[in-house]
């Protein structure tokens, strides 16, 4: 990349527990930059859509950062209607100014989600599609859900999974998919440790590097 560098905004793309979060947030510490989990935005929508019974358009035009606080939006319910609710092309709408007004911080920033690259932050100068094999993402949820103490079953959560991701690929808004100039990173074999080196050697080859103390 020649002549100045923009400031640094990482999209990041990919399916449930492939590990997109987690390096999400480890990036955002290295380069010190914010982070913006946006799956929370469609799980905080769907949560209380459900609990008020208000339409999920008006839910998401409301939408205010205290609302992403609430520790009930990590379980698996929340999950669901998140996905559910970011079917609705008004739900995408009505967020996308939440979403675009984080990302073009002059500090730069670091966002999550599924339609980061594509939708979001089109012109994002680091974009990564962070995927996994299905049943390396089913191990990982399924130790997550116990050690939280849910109990479930591998094939219920391996078949769960796999529908949440043909509603979100199949979705006619902003359905999940790598953007063309997006860097794909499998985890499958990898862990976090793993995944965030590879992930800075990318970036830096961008040009890109964290500031020293």
């Amino acid at each position: 990349m020649s002549g100045p560098l923009p400031p640094l905004l990482i999209a990041i793309d990919g399916p449930s527990a492939a590990g997109k979060g987690t390096l999400a947030r480890r990036l955002a510490d290295h380069f010190g930059l914010p982070h913006l989990d946006t799956g929370l935005l469609y799980r905080a929508v769907g949560w209380l859509a459900e609990r008020t019974g208000r339409p999920p358009a008006q839910v998401a035009a409301a939408l205010q950062a205290r609302d992403l606080a609430d520790p009930a939006l990590r379980g698996d319910d929340a999950g669901q209607a998140g996905s559910k609710v970011a079917a609705i092309p008004e739900v995408r709408a009505n967020l996308l100014n939440f979403q675009k007004e984080f990302a073009y911080q002059p500090s730069g920033a670091v966002l999550d989600g599924r339609d980061i690259g594509t939708v979001v932050c089109r012109d994002a100068p680091v974009k990564l599609f962070v995927t996994a094999s299905p049943q390396a993402r089913a191990d990982r949820r399924y130790q997550e859900l116990r050690e939280r103490g849910v109990d479930t079953i591998k094939p219920r959560v391996l078949a769960e999974m796999a529908e949440r991701d043909r509603r979100d690929s199949e979705r006619a808004a902003a359905p999940l998919r790598a953007a063309p100039d997006a860097w794909l990173l499998d985890t499958s074999d990898m862990d976090a440790d793993a995944a965030l080196a590879a992930a800075l050697a990318f970036i830096e080859r961008k040009g890109f590097r964290a500031a020293g103390p």
